[in-house]
């Protein structure tokens, strides 16, 4: 297993590679979409959390040669002067991809262009790209003081307006892409729609990653409900991990593991998932984190206050023989001067304590 480390686009300096190398980082996963971009500022907070209309901001804010293949080499080279290898680019832009989400007219043209972010990722030896196949995305979390000690940190408290009001026309993945749409909300789809849409999307891109050696890894919805703001998502309950790899088998058809959204399900049982798919082999790379509750009553918690057996998951990981990238996502802020280089921290020394542990003594599963 290896240790990584999750930056978004407002953190890729050298200063942050170095504070990720010195919690003990050796990976990277990169978000390069700028969930924060607002038009003429840009915010630099570290959860979004976004409103009904504006989201979490504006779609497109990542420059176009961003996602070149000489400006992905030049990343992966800049990380790897700091001692990190890029193991992952996490998340399409909705700009690029919002009607392959919506089944509108561009679809065709997007897709292509989808094609060739991963031709280029693979091209610059990345090997897994992270995606969310959902029109609504992230939505309904709310903030506020529910870790330990009063640390700031996320969560859900119910069925609000925020996770129930209709999308806008012009807006996915809770961000706009088109900010002169027509008046009026997204129309309701099925969950079979939903899911015969995804079918186009990986009977499309799933050729092409195979032939750049690049690992498609779906993430988990969150929060896992049914339905928010109106409209059905795909996978809100561990057995349809299995039912999106089953749909396309093929190495390049993976998971983007989220031990967090997995454990707010209401149904199945985190450590029989962790341990099929981790057999299995499908898991991309691995968001380590905790949480209390369930959907749609939970808080993210510091990684070791939560309901989950940290331990017991590293157990099994180990046990799988999984040899993948494990990075903290969601660390509370701690009360002090770096509020977020605080809960990186406690999160990443806990986690390489746990894989140093279960890496020098038996498991205790049978």
């Amino acid at each position: 297993m290896k240790l990584g480390f999750g930056f978004y686009r407002h953190m890729l300096t050298r200063e942050n590679y170095d504070f990720a190398v010195q919690c003990g980082a050796t990976h990277a996963v990169v978000h390069l979409v700028d969930y924060f971009n607002q038009g003429n500022k840009v915010h630099g907070e570290d959860q979004p959390i976004g409103d009904l209309h504006g989201g979490w901001g504006i779609a497109g804010g990542t420059p176009d040669e961003a996602w070149s293949e000489e400006s992905l080499r030049t990343m992966k080279e800049e990380l790897g002067a700091a001692g990190l290898q890029l193991e992952a680019i996490e998340n399409f832009d909705p700009m690029y991809w919002h009607d392959v989400l919506l089944d509108g007219p561009k679809k065709h043209e997007q897709i292509e262009r989808l094609k060739q972010i991963i031709r280029n990722v693979g091209a610059a030896g990345i090997p897994v790209f992270g995606y969310n196949f959902s029109i609504a995305g992230v939505a309904g979390r709310v903030s506020g003081a529910g870790a330990r000690g009063g640390a700031r940190t996320v969560g859900m408290e119910g069925p609000a307006e925020s996770n129930t009001a209709p999308i806008p026309n012009g807006m996915v993945w809770n961000m706009v892409y088109d900010r002169n749409a027509p008046p009026g909300t997204l129309p309701e789809i099925d969950h079979d729609t939903l899911w015969g849409r995804l079918e186009y999307f990986l009977k499309e891109l799933l050729p092409v990653a195979e032939q750049a050696g690049v690992r498609l890894a779906a993430h988990p919805d969150d929060p896992p409900m049914p339905w928010v703001r109106g409209q059905p998502r795909l996978v809100y309950q561990p057995w349809m991990f299995q039912r999106l790899i089953d749909l396309s088998p093929s190495r390049s058809n993976a998971l983007e593991f989220c031990l967090g959204t997995m454990a707010e399900m209401t149904e199945g049982d985190i450590y029989e998932a962790t341990d099929r798919h981790s057999r299995q082999g499908d898991i991309g790379y691995i968001h380590f984190r905790n949480v209390r509750g369930k959907a749609p009553h939970y808080t993210e918690t510091f990684i070791d206050e939560g309901d989950i057996d940290m331990r017991r998951i590293m157990e099994i990981l180990h046990r799988n023989a999984y040899d993948g990238v494990l990075i903290p996502d969601h660390a509370p802020q701690m009360t002090c001067d770096a509020p977020w280089h605080s809960g990186m921290a406690h999160a990443m020394g806990y986690m390489k304590a746990l894989m140093d542990m279960v890496a020098a003594t038996p498991d205790r599963l049978p």
